[in-house]
């Protein structure tokens, strides 16, 4: 399991910052983990689940009928740990920590899983938030859990996502703390780029959506607000997890939340204007 001695790579690391993206998957092959919101900038991340083949069909279907918070980059074949978003990485070893399911149940969270690897597992690229942290930070949005070095806040709601054959769940949703003179760019930088999740899904009041305490989030760390910022929860990649915990299928690979894998493409080019 994932150890208080995680090393945080966050954007306030200037080397972090400009590191390529194969330097970042060497690091992270090598062993370093933590948050990666900031690593390799300007360069796309992408959430993974692996699961059965078996399984593949259902979560295709749950991610097309889901497609804000389960945006597909891509979709590997069965048994394959390559993808084109990124040449020459190893799905099974460039992330910083993944989570091993089995039945629903988290059972470890090593930082290479090719002990676990099957042949049959189809693994999916799902769009990222994080990827649009760029233009944000380039309109002047302040990114509260960046200057503080912290996982971004990530909660379980209380929205159901559409099932799609024996996939079914709950919407998770990323918040940023906005202040309102910012919140108009937010809104309008994230929605130009929908295949990383694009507009807020909600702004404001967490209890419209089943949110009770935003100093407990689900996934991720607690970040500190300034008084007059204003919440705004964006639809996330790890949505697919918990539908894995509701669903229970016989076995799967995640990424551990906030750790994604950093792919060579960049983020411009899922900019739609």
């Amino acid at each position: 399991m994932a150890g208080a001695g995680d090393s945080p790579v966050t954007l306030t690391d200037p080397h972090a910052h400009a590191w390529s993206p194969e330097t970042a998957r060497a690091r992270f092959r090598d062993g370093l983990t933590g948050p990666t919101a900031g690593v390799a900038a300007g360069h796309t991340q992408v959430n993974l689940i692996s699961v059965p083949a078996d399984w593949a069909y259902d979560m295709l279907l749950f991610c097309t009928r889901n497609p804000k918070p389960c945006p597909v980059l891509d979709v590997t074949d069965a048994g394959s740990f390559t993808t084109a978003l990124a040449d020459g990485a190893d799905l099974r070893t460039d992330l910083p920590r993944y989570r091993v399911w089995e039945n629903g149940v988290l059972v470890d969270e090593p930082t290479d899983v090719r002990t676990y690897w099957r042949e049959d597992l189809v693994t999916f690229l799902i769009g990222c938030s994080f990827t649009f942290e760029w233009a944000l930070t380039g309109a002047g949005v302040p990114l509260r859990h960046v200057e503080q070095g912290r996982n971004v806040p990530m909660y379980t709601t209380s929205r159901q996502c559409r099932p799609a054959g024996r996939l079914h769940g709950p919407l998770v949703v990323s918040m940023r703390p906005v202040p309102p003179r910012h919140l108009a760019a937010a809104i309008r930088e994230s929605s130009l780029l929908p295949a990383v999740h694009g507009s807020p899904v909600h702004c404001g009041d967490p209890a419209g959506l089943g949110i009770g305490d935003l100093g407990r989030p689900d996934f991720g760390d607690p970040v500190d607000a300034e008084p007059d910022d204003i919440p705004v929860f964006w639809a996330c990649g790890v949505t697919p997890q918990a539908a894995v915990m509701a669903s229970r299928p016989p076995f799967a690979l995640t990424h551990a939340p906030g750790q994604m894998f950093l792919t060579d493409a960049r983020d411009e080019q899922y900019r739609v204007a």
